[in-house]
C-alpha cells in the first residue's frame, strides 16, 4: 500500500486489519460503536471490501460476493486520538495497517479509486483468452472432459460455442465462459 502523510482533521480512509472471517462483524460493531460514541460527524463510512463473482454450480450461473482482501475492513474517518480509540478497540479489530501503529498510514487515492471500482461493478465481466478457432477443454456440465474447437464468442452474455467431435461429426455445443478451460 503506498505511503501517505494523514494531516491531522483530515477525512482519509483507512485500512483495519480484522480476524479473518470476521469483516462483516466488525462493520457491524463499529457501526454500533460511531452511534454510542456519537462519532457520525468523524467517522463516515465503514466497508468490507467485495466484489462480485459469476459461479456456475449444478450448471446454473450464481452471481456471488467475494471479500477482495479478506482480514481488512476499510473506514472513511477524520483520524485523532477519539476516532483512534473506537476503531481500535472495537472487538475483532487486530490494528490499523501502516508503518506505526499510534500513527496509521492512510490508503492513498489510487487505492480507494481501485477498491471502488472493483466494487461497484453491476454485472461482472468475463475475461477469457479464447479466439474462435482456439482449442478448449469443457471442465463443467454434460460435456466434461470433451475437447473441441471455438466456432463462436458472445462476451455480452457470457456464452461460448464450441464444435465438439461426436459420432463422427462436429457438434456445437452452448456454453459458459465458466464452463471451459484453454487447451
Amino acid at each position: 500500500m503506498a505511503q501517505q502523510e494523514a494531516k491531522s482533521g483530515e477525512r482519509s480512509w483507512y485500512a483495519v486489519h480484522t480476524y479473518s472471517g470476521y469483516e462483516d462483524a466488525v462493520v457491524r460493531y463499529l457501526t454500533q460503536r460511531i452511534e454510542s460514541f456519537d462519532m457520525q460527524n468523524k467517522i463516515f463510512n465503514v466497508l468490507v471490501p467485495k466484489e462480485r463473482k459469476v459461479k456456475i454450480k449444478n450448471g446454473k450461473r450464481k452471481v456471488t460476493e467475494e471479500k477482495i482482501y479478506p482480514g481488512y475492513v476499510l473506514v472513511d474517518m477524520i483520524m485523532d486520538e477519539g476516532t483512534w480509540y473506537v476503531v481500535r478497540n472495537t472487538p475483532r479489530v487486530t490494528g490499523f495497517v501502516g508503518a506505526d501503529s499510534t500513527e496509521p498510514t492512510p490508503l492513498s487515492n489510487e487505492e480507494i479509486h481501485m477498491f471502488m471500482e472493483k466494487m461497484g461493478v453491476e454485472e461482472p465481466k468475463f475475461n477469457l483468452d479464447v479466439e474462435v478457432g482456439d482449442m478448449v477443454k469443457i471442465s463443467d456440465g454434460p460435456f466434461k472432459d470433451y475437447e473441441g474447437k471455438v466456432s463462436e464468442i458472445d462476451e455480452e452474455r457470457g456464452k461460448i460455442k464450441v464444435l465438439v467431435s461426436m459420432f463422427g461429426r462436429e457438434t456445437p455445443i452452448e456454453l459458459d465462459f465458466l464452463q471451459i478451460k484453454k487447451v
